[in-house]
């Protein structure tokens, strides 16, 4: 098994020793020649998604990453990466790969001060922590969307298919569930 990581951007560094951890390959997706490679899952971090979503097109990933998600790709995306699969954003204009029939709202819980911890139930996961920052948040699912998690009445984790949606950073707090949940999305026991 191998994971593509988005790398231009964002807290991909994080995912990466988290794969390393669980004895998984990777491999960094910088450019068009890395995102037309032959990968199982990918992951695609945090960061800033208007950037992120710059870079693809600059850097010739954008439509070779979205033909593979749309052909089923398994992917985990985390804070900006929930952004990049969203079919709609209600306070941009902005879209980008659309895979996720969710309508998500840009730094719904406020600017960098807004950032925060908590711990909550995650699926069947129980409570995994959740580390916030400048957070997006599902305002609204479309059909056949799971809701894996939320924090004050707010949808923060959602599956569809093999794509994973977070508001938050599981990365960032040495906790494998999640990742592992991805993994198992990828090679189904």
């Amino acid at each position: 098994m191998k994971v593509g990581v988005l790398a231009v951007q964002g807290a991909f560094a994080e995912h990466e020793e988290i794969l390393s951890q669980l004895g998984v390959a990777y491999i960094e997706l910088r450019n068009g020649e890395d995102a037309r490679q032959d990968f199982d899952g990918l992951i695609l971090p945090g960061g800033e998604s208007t950037t992120q979503g710059k870079l693809l097109r600059e850097l010739d990933m954008f439509e070779p990453l979205r033909e593979k998600l749309s052909k089923g790709l398994p992917v985990l995306a985390t804070c900006a990466g929930l952004i990049l699969l969203a079919e709609q954003i209600s306070n941009d204009s902005a879209r980008y790969f659309g895979t996720l029939p969710v309508t998500v709202k840009r730094n719904a819980y406020g600017r960098q001060l807004g950032s925060f911890y908590t711990e909550e139930q995650f699926g069947d996961l129980g409570k995994v922590p959740m580390t916030f920052i400048r957070a997006p948040y599902v305002e609204a699912v479309g059909e056949g969307v799971e809701i894996l998690a939320r924090v004050d009445q707010n949808v923060v984790g959602v599956r569809f298919n093999n794509q994973i949606g977070l508001s938050f950073h599981p990365e960032l707090n040495g906790n494998r569930k999640i990742h592992q949940m991805f993994l198992d999305s990828i090679n189904p026991t």
